[in-house]
């Protein structure tokens, strides 16, 4: 052992992150009797699970939706990358996690004849968001998990995932107590996301992408990660950085319209949804009218919408705070980075290619996605993947293997501000090879840091790390899909309707591998 391990203990699983997949398969497996680890570097109200504003999926008992409507939107939002029995699989499950969630105390939003309230957003084709608080549905999920989850260890930053002969016997972590060592035959990455690789994002200051670093060292495959989401109504301030409020797609669902400077209505003419397209249409449209006509900003016209105050109250507070009220102003919005529709290749259960190792929430690449993830699916696949990632730590119970070293790990990595300036400049809405090979060429000058270091020299490694993954797949990809836009490359290619899977070889480099195979799932 490690001389530097001051503490050691024992779990049946550890989940790692403290949002709505990792609280929700802690909770499933603390009721099966497991004993459960569940660790957090920040606090509650630090996860994006928090922040999400517009709802969670779920097909409802009206006539005019179906699973197979839900499925169908999701696939076309997913540019065609969707893995359409992963699609069917997670959106099934939706009624019955919605069911345990109100179970769990949670309370949505009802309509006046008291049944459940439910709106539309872009890319749906029916009303099908369950909503709470108006607008702050995360919030809502956030205090019921909490709640049902009392005992987070925060302030505890997983290390390095630990393996022998190719399967998870722990997990190395640094809080409170120092270095310290679980044993454990399961570990949970549900980490969130990477928007803090961009100058400007939703996400909160955690986004870091902790688990792709850590599924990366543990061999696991990366898929899908040049696909990243912008929202394409965040509000906007001139020179403004870090993370910003987030404009609900709802607000549009609820009848707001995007316009340019000079009040033109943009999107009719773009997609037959218009101003409900999804987004990376809208994201796409207004990056490029940006860019042609140099403006840094559009407008969302939201007067129109019925009592906007009461049903955005979370969208209505960051307006009035910059001085907008958006019952009698225009809002000014600009797209910011939202979701990694990518992440680590999992099955519908949340098993990775490292027996032992699971992933859940938008840490992870189920399928569901594809090239540009639907709304209000990220939190319905952080319940549905959860939970069922729970039953698989029960099937390994008693797996345990002996540690026979623990190592810590080196870190290579890029000063943030210049990370984030490079991505934003090179790698955001629109992309093309100059910009890509000026990125690679950044992310080649990385300093290599021995242990021990910071958390944020942790959290810089691991944005880099995710910035190589996402630079590398991007330059492969010669054309536009879903979130992922080619300037020099503007067309869909049939040839490449597929996924890009990434691993680190023998000598620690990264790799696009061949085949889509999870090899050695369980």
């Amino acid at each position: 052992m490690n001389p530097s391990v001051a503490w050691e203990t024992a779990a049946d699983l550890v989940v790692v992150g403290g949002g709505i997949a990792g609280l929700t398969a802690a909770r499933t497996a603390a009721a099966r009797g497991l004993r459960v680890l569940t660790v957090s570097k920040g606090r509650s109200t630090d996860t994006a699970t928090q922040y999400a504003q517009g709802g969670i999926a779920v097909v409802g008992p009206e006539l005019e939706d179906s699973i197979e409507s839900h499925v169908a939107d999701t696939c076309v939002a997913g540019a065609g990358l969707c893995d359409e029995d992963a699609v069917r699989s997670i959106v099934s499950g939706g009624r019955a996690a919605i069911t345990s969630l109100e179970a769990a105390g949670a309370q949505f939003d009802l309509a006046a004849d008291g049944t459940v309230a439910r709106t539309r957003e872009g890319g749906h084709s029916v009303r099908r968001i369950v909503h709470a608080g108006g607008d702050a549905t995360g919030a809502e999920v956030q205090r019921t998990l909490d709640a049902s989850v009392p005992t987070v260890h925060f302030d505890t930053t997983a290390l390095r995932v630990l393996t022998t002969h190719g399967e998870v016997v722990g997990l190395l972590v640094r809080g409170p107590r120092g270095v310290g060592v679980v044993h454990c035959p399961t570990v949970l990455l549900a980490t969130g996301g990477l928007g803090q690789l961009f100058s400007c994002s939703t996400n909160p200051p955690g986004a870091t992408a902790d688990g792709i670093a850590l599924a990366l060292d543990a061999g696991a495959r990366i898929a899908d990660l040049e696909f990243v989401q912008f929202h394409p109504t965040v509000l906007f301030a001139a020179g403004s950085t870090g993370r910003r409020p987030l404009i609900s797609e709802a607000v549009r669902g609820e009848g707001a319209r995007l316009v340019d400077v000079t009040g033109r209505a943009f999107m009719a003419g773009v997609h037959p949804l218009g101003d409900l397209a999804p987004r990376d249409v809208v994201s796409r449209a207004i990056a490029e009218l940006l860019h042609e006509r140099g403006d840094d900003h559009v407008l969302l016209d939201a007067r129109a919408v019925e009592r906007v105050h009461e049903r955005f109250p979370t969208v209505t507070a960051s307006c009035l705070q910059a001085g907008i009220d958006p019952a009698k102003d225009l809002i000014p919005v600009a797209p910011a980075a939202h979701y990694s529709c990518g992440g680590v290749a999992t099955d519908t259960s949340g098993r990775t290619s490292v027996p032992g190792l699971l992933a859940a929430g938008e840490v992870a690449r189920t399928g569901l996605h594809g090239a540009n993830r639907l709304a209000s699916n990220s939190l319905l696949e952080g319940l549905v993947v959860g939970e069922r990632a729970a039953y698989v730590a029960v099937e390994r119970v008693g797996r345990h293997g002996s540690i026979s070293d623990v190592a810590m790990p080196t870190y290579s990595r890029i000063d943030r501000a210049v990370l984030q300036r490079t991505m934003t400049a090179e790698v955001g809405v629109v992309r093309d090879a100059a910009g890509l090979v000026a990125a690679q060429g950044v992310l080649a000058h990385g300093v290599v840091s021995e242990p021990p270091v910071d958390a944020r020299a942790v959290e810089d490694a691991a944005l880099t790390a995710a910035a190589e993954v996402i630079v590398l797949a991007a330059a492969e990809r010669r054309e536009s899909r879903g979130c992922h836009t080619r300037r020099d490359h503007p067309e869909s290619a049939p040839a490449q309707r597929r996924s890009l899977f990434v691993e680190r070889d023998l000598d620690g480099r990264l790799a696009i591998v061949n085949d889509d195979v999870m090899t050695g799932a369980r």
